[in-house]
């Protein structure tokens, strides 16, 4: 059975890979970028690469949640449901450290971005077929500093980035328990794998980009993750695992939750 497929961050790295594995199994596959250029490039690579027609893109730069939203009418436009939601974008190094709203860029595109587009989109999964959310954790996750994630304060990149992870996280772990209709799968597809991102802030890779790109393919379609709703998929170690603490600490995610209502204003 075809599915409805949206993957954010697709025109590169292993959402670009994964949206091409999916193109060739037949799915309506649609991508996200911010250049309407390369958009539109991607978009007709995938086309030929899978002999699939049925791909198409959405155009939106993550730092901006207004530009979010307006993406997010685009889809509640353009579609009458969706099967599969992969917020895949993501940053970790940026020439510019805050959006205009003085708010850390890591936070923003990590996390307030696919935040605000799946709140959104729910009643689109919810019109879907055995629908499920996967979201793009990382190995990397450190305590959420509230000042941090509201503009308050500046840290570093690496602990801005490590930090919006678990916020993604133990938001993931929230919207498994509330929305029992949509399966959410938090996974961390492999560190340091050899995309643009990691090479711009390492200068190394330890894995072929593929092996992000495959997990993301099996947790969209495999049925052998079917029922693993609210649980932490590490592909480091290739199988469902614990997260850091705090995702599993009510009042550190409620914390966190009541913070990101506040700066999104739903």
């Amino acid at each position: 059975m075809n599915k409805t497929i949206i993957i954010t961050g697709s025109t590169d790295g292993i959402g670009k890979l994964a949206a091409i594995k999916l193109a060739k199994d037949g799915h309506h596959v649609y991508i996200h970028g911010r250049n309407q250029e390369k958009l539109g490039k991607v978009i007709a690579e995938i086309k030929s690469l899978s002999s699939n027609e049925n791909i198409d893109g959405f155009i939106a730069d993550f730092s901006n949640l207004e530009a979010v939203k307006t993406m997010s009418d685009d889809i509640k436009n353009k579609l009458s449901k969706i099967d599969i939601l992969i917020n895949n974008a993501g940053v970790f190094q940026s020439a510019i450290l805050k959006n205009k709203e003085g708010l850390d860029l890591r936070f923003v595109v990590n996390y307030l971005a696919p935040y605000l587009l799946t709140q959104q989109l729910i009643p689109l999964l919810e019109a879907g077929t055995n629908p499920r959310i996967i979201n793009l954790s990382s190995a990397a996750q450190a305590s959420v500093s509230m000042d941090a994630l509201t503009g308050r304060t500046e840290i570093s990149n690496q602990a801005s980035y490590a930090q919006s992870k678990l916020a993604l996280t133990m938001w993931s772990f929230h919207l498994a328990k509330t929305q029992a209709a949509i399966e959410v799968i938090p996974v961390n597809p492999g560190s340091l794998l050899n995309t643009r991102m990691v090479r711009e802030a390492y200068g190394k890779f330890w894995s072929s980009a593929d092996k992000g790109a495959n997990i993301l393919y099996d947790l969209a379609v495999s049925e052998q993750h079917k029922g693993k709703n609210g649980e932490y998929f590490d592909n480091d170690q290739g199988n469902y695992s614990k997260a850091h603490s705090d995702a599993y600490n009510t009042t550190i995610i409620n914390e966190l939750l009541e913070s990101t209502k506040e700066i999104i204003n739903l």
